[in-house]
């Protein structure tokens, strides 16, 4: 799988027109724009029967579809881009570019890689999407690049390519972040059993299940603790490779299980203990933090009376309080919650071995980091309204600097 040529960066083929690209489609939309008119721009684009392919437009199509919701329609559209072509690229700030970063991507929804075109925003890194799929595997000439970054993230679908690319990377001519057999342990599961003996980490135990032996549990044919060391109601279910809270519940005893079922028709899923980390006020609070090259940065905190706390559903926007509480956080984080929290992101980053991953955490009673994901494709980003978030540009610009600067230290290590 070794490219044999690494040829000049020239883009994808110069007679289409350039991609709109995710984080320009992600902020009209977040601005409320319409983008029924772009929509439709780029259907006709598609359908043009001229015989000049428009790959880029099936890819915005994609991206389009995705983000209102319409994710197998768009899963169709990016198939038939990638029929098309394999490298894609994403406008940039600058005609100069300092850096050339050549990503690897595997084909599916926005959680399946890293969002780097969120975090190279306007920047001057020059960025191609090289999609890998069981289709398409690496091509023989790729665009030449200063530094190799595995977007590739962790799901049942994905593992098999990132073995695959692993074997692959090894000799690679450029610098390699986010090594593919490291991402390929940041299941729930495999994630938990390298940090729950970490220090000033929680992370209760995470059991892979099947429905059949969920459905024994239920009837209490079999006991939990059979399946979990530290097992005992209530439980978080989640259906395996969900995100964005989909399927998950916490379960209060076994006869809940059966009620579960019925609403989900996956067959394979995670099981933990429950943690009740809500502080004295009752409210509980959930951070996203990126780990890039082992120094912590804090992407958001929401604040919520409900365990399950995502940022689009814990009221921000609407309470003035918690966005002063965010802000405070954000501004004391460097000299507060990364100091109390040092050995446990220094013991991350160890056992993790990845340049950029993402945490998503609370605090227990005791003060200890409650993690419940780790993961390298989470959604950071800075498009949240500025005259409501003022105070997130600055932050967000912390962690892109940072990112960017990751890319120049492995740049300089092949000069």
């Amino acid at each position: 799988m070794n490219p044999e040529t690494l040829a000049p960066r020239s883009g994808n083929n110069t007679a289409q027109q350039p991609l709109v690209g995710l984080a320009k489609i992600m902020r009209l939309i977040f601005a409320g724009v319409d983008l029924s008119p772009l929509g439709t721009q780029l259907v006709a684009r598609a359908e043009k029967g001229s015989g000049k392919v428009d790959a880029n437009a099936f890819m915005d199509l994609f991206t389009i579809l995705l983000l209102r919701g319409n994710r197998e329609l768009a899963l169709a559209m990016q198939a038939q881009a990638l029929e098309l072509q394999q490298i894609y690229s994403p406008p940039t700030a600058s005609g100069q570019h300092a850096i050339r970063v050549l990503a690897i991507m595997s084909a599916g929804d926005l959680m399946a890689n890293t969002p780097l075109e969120l975090l190279l925003e306007n920047s001057d890194v020059a960025l191609d999407l090289l999609y890998v799929t069981p289709q398409h595997s690496l091509p023989g000439s790729l665009p030449d690049h200063d530094v190799l970054f595995v977007a590739v993230g962790e799901s049942d679908e994905n593992v098999p390519l990132l073995h695959a690319l692993d074997n692959a990377l090894i000799s690679w001519p450029r610098p390699v972040l986010n090594m593919p057999g490291r991402i390929a342990l940041l299941s729930r599961d495999s994630a938990c059993a390298l940090l729950k003996s970490a220090p000033g980490v929680v992370m209760p135990d995470t059991a892979r299940i099947n429905r059949q032996a969920l459905e024994q549990i239920g009837r209490e044919q079999l006991a939990i603790t059979t399946v979990l060391a530290d097992g005992e109601f209530p439980v978080i279910v989640r259906p395996v490779d969900s995100h964005a809270g989909k399927g998950l519940d916490k379960l209060d005893n076994p006869a809940a299980i059966a009620g579960y079922l019925a609403t989900i028709t996956q067959d394979e899923f995670y099981i933990s203990r429950f943690v009740d980390y809500r502080g004295n006020d009752g409210l509980f609070r959930k951070y996203r933090i990126v780990l890039i090259e082992g120094r912590p940065f804090v992407c958001h905190m929401g604040i919520s009376s409900h365990w399950m706390i995502h940022y689009l559903n814990a009221g921000m926007t609407e309470s003035a309080e918690k966005r002063a509480e965010e802000e405070h956080f954000m501004a004391g984080f460097d000299e507060e919650f990364a100091i109390r929290h040092k050995e446990a992101f220094r013991a991350i980053y160890e056992c993790m071995g990845l340049d950029y991953v993402g945490i998503d955490c609370g605090e227990t009673v005791d003060g200890r980091l409650l993690i419940f994901e780790v993961d390298s494709n989470m959604v950071v980003h800075s498009l949240d309204p500025v005259d409501i978030f003022p105070y997130k540009q600055s932050q967000m610009g912390k962690v892109f600097a940072a990112f960017r600067e990751m890319l120049s230290n492995a740049m300089k290590r092949c000069l």
